[in-house]
């Protein structure tokens, strides 16, 4: 029998209310059962991450706003989100997986963060500090992405472009030499990374989970997310 692989989920944090109490969409937890996974919500928990490194097939870093270290934006430039205890935790998280070459997927936060461990730079404000920029961080907006050919990532999509929601006001800037761009939005802004040293550390600025599973190209990451943490 195929053994079904285990996910690792970290938690968000109700940082707008105070951060008193974990929250996140239960969409994360169907996109991945969908694949063909079990995905387990992990706490903000330091004496843990060792045991899910070990213990766990692939990472899922989520959406989420939360302080980002200064060194990881542009000159001058500087988090604007509150403080949380996610962030040293998923740190640690993300590190211990790539470390082991464990499959990570980034998602928004979780993109920006795959980044910054690898050598990116971002801004907090991708509409006031962007030349030409469209709406990015907005309720009900959709745009396109253009698919970087030649990428893994292109063979997972197997399209050229296809429209995406978008909920970011945080974007990647500067890219790595260990960094390829994958998908970038109409206006230029950085919107998929993947890491080629890696065997899966993938990244998208949307929310593929909140896409339609059975229509949209987009959603094909987690069945290949979940592919890679099965080997």
């Amino acid at each position: 029998m195929h053994r079904k692989p285990k996910i690792a989920v970290i938690m968000d944090e109700n940082t707008s209310a105070g951060g008193g109490g974990y929250e996140i969409s239960k969409d994360y937890f169907r996109a991945i059962s969908r694949a063909g996974a079990y995905a387990f919500g992990i706490p903000f928990a330091p004496e843990m991450v060792g045991h899910t490194v070990e213990e766990f097939d692939g990472f899922l870093s989520v959406g989420g706003r939360i302080h980002f270290p200064m060194e990881w934006y542009v000159e001058g430039d500087q988090s604007r989100y509150p403080a949380s205890d996610r962030l040293d935790v998923e740190m640690a998280l993300m590190k211990g997986f790539l470390e082991r070459d464990k499959p990570v997927l980034g998602i928004c936060n979780g993109m920006q963060m795959l980044g910054c461990l690898n050598g990116c730079r971002m801004m907090s404000d991708v509409q006031s500090s962007w030349a030409g920029a469209i709406v990015h961080d907005r309720e009900g907006m959709r745009h396109d992405v253009e698919i970087r050919q030649g990428t893994r990532m292109a063979d997972i999509f197997k399209a050229e472009t296809f429209s995406v929601n978008t909920f970011h006001r945080e974007a990647i800037v500067e890219v790595s030499d260990a960094v390829v761009v994958t998908a970038r939005g109409p206006d230029g802004v950085v919107e998929a990374i993947e890491v080629p040293s890696s065997s899966f550390a993938m990244g998208l600025q949307w929310h593929p989970e909140r896409l339609a599973a059975e229509s949209h190209p987009g959603t094909r990451i987690f069945d290949a997310f979940v592919e890679a943490a099965s080997r």
